[in-house]
């Protein structure tokens, strides 16, 4: 999967919108809350939520230990940075995207929560 491919299915999720908010760093919002950060530069990667905290996490790590590692700053709280161009499949890589979107979307108030048709 390219960045490119990722950057549209995320934005196919209700109310997914793209930012950038420091300098070139990509990445997509629901509401005003980061769902998945594409990056910048050559490297094809996504950085996603993978579970409520780090031991949940983890079994990406565990899975993928030369495509998933966890995420700068952010990995404590159980984000993970993705290989979009290595062993991890398409499949799994927008399984990955959708458990992120969805723990974003349940920690929003409910009345910013997209409305889903």
């Amino acid at each position: 999967m390219t960045r490119a491919e990722m950057l549209a299915y995320c934005l196919t999720k209700p109310g997914a919108w793209e930012d950038r908010p420091w300098d070139d760093e990509l990445v997509t919002k629901v509401g005003p809350k980061i769902f998945a950060f594409l990056g910048t530069g050559d490297e094809a990667s996504v950085m996603v939520k993978c579970g409520p905290d780090r031991d949940v996490a983890d079994e990406w790590l565990h899975r993928y230990p030369d495509d998933a590692r966890s995420a700068p700053y952010l990995g404590r709280s159980g984000w993970n940075t993705l290989r979009l161009d290595g062993a991890i499949d398409d499949e799994e890589l927008r399984e990955a995207v959708d458990a992120s979107y969805e723990m974003v979307v349940a920690k929003l108030p409910k009345r910013a929560r997209p409305t889903v048709s």
